[in-house]
């Protein structure tokens, strides 16, 4: 636990909007209210690293920012599901013990009233934050994860991410329209819009990662889905059709009624040696 910690401390990094955040605290007297937010932060965020250095995932930093972070690492859509899914709830599970032990606490008077109070509201309401169905929050990469288990991963990634960005859109307009503005929020769900359009722009480098990690033998099969595809199909249409936790045996129809098959590891060899971006998957394994 100790070297967990030591570890963690080691990959923090503050992001911008939090430095924001720390001026606009000792400007507004609010200090206080800033230093409960970033230890319940930063407690969210070392339950989620602890559950992933338990997995052995590979962290490169752990970024904080107000009301939420992000820890950094390539692992997530390249992992069982099941593990994914213990690693995002390792956070809100830590906010849960918070509330234990705010409980257990309280009958004693160890913490003034005033600060038991602040410490149980901002709690709730960081819990509720990162349960928001929006893209990097638990919520969305819950939301994620239950998409994989019926769509193809590059169309839960791409829905996940574009669903994220218009439920931001809609907050903005409504905290314009129709509710106080106040500068802190807006500045969040800028932060979040602008993670969202960094994701979108890398979207097909993490589909190639999640092939990637599908070739190197790290893919946990849980079920098996043929594809059927025409010969005319582009390879890279065809590989879009992959699910998570899913061996596929592709099915290649050609216009002479052949049919021939290939296993998806077959598959993705071929693609990552032989490099057929302009091909189609017929002109690939014709007489295969």
């Amino acid at each position: 636990m100790i070297n967990s910690l030591k570890n963690a401390f080691q990959l923090i990094h503050f992001h911008p909007i939090l430095w924001i955040f720390i001026v606009i605290s000792f400007l507004t007297g609010s200090f206080t209210e800033l230093t409960i937010i970033f230890s319940i932060v930063f407690l969210h965020e070392l339950g989620h690293y602890i559950a992933a250095s338990s997995f052995r995932w590979r962290i490169s930093a752990i970024m904080l920012w107000a009301f939420g972070g992000v820890m950094k690492t390539d692992e997530h859509g390249t992992r069982p599901v099941r593990e994914e899914a213990i690693v995002i709830m390792a956070g809100p599970f830590v906010q849960v013990l918070i509330y234990g032990l705010l409980y257990a606490m309280s009958p004693f008077g160890i913490i003034p009233e005033y600060y038991y109070e602040l410490i149980l509201y901002y709690n709730t309401i960081i819990l509720l934050f990162n349960l928001l169905p929006i893209w990097p929050l638990d919520g969305g990469k819950l939301i994620f994860l239950i998409l994989t288990t019926f769509l193809t991963f590059k169309k839960a990634y791409y829905t996940t991410i574009i669903a994220s960005l218009a439920i931001c859109a809609i907050i903005i307009l409504a905290q314009l329209f129709f509710f106080p503005f106040t500068l802190s929020s807006f500045l969040i769900w800028l932060f979040l819009i602008h993670e969202n359009r960094k994701e979108w722009k890398y979207r097909f480098y993490v589909f190639i990662r999640f092939l990637l990690k599908r070739y190197e033998g790290g893919h946990f099969v849980r079920a098996i889905q043929p594809i059927y595809a025409s010969s005319h199909d582009s390879f890279l249409d065809v590989l879009a059709r992959f699910h998570r936790e899913k061996k596929h045996t592709i099915y290649i129809e050609y216009p002479d009624k052949e049919r021939v098959s290939v296993e998806d590891n077959e598959c993705l060899a071929f693609y990552f040696n032989e490099r057929p971006y302009r091909k189609t998957i017929g002109e690939s394994f014709i007489g295969y």
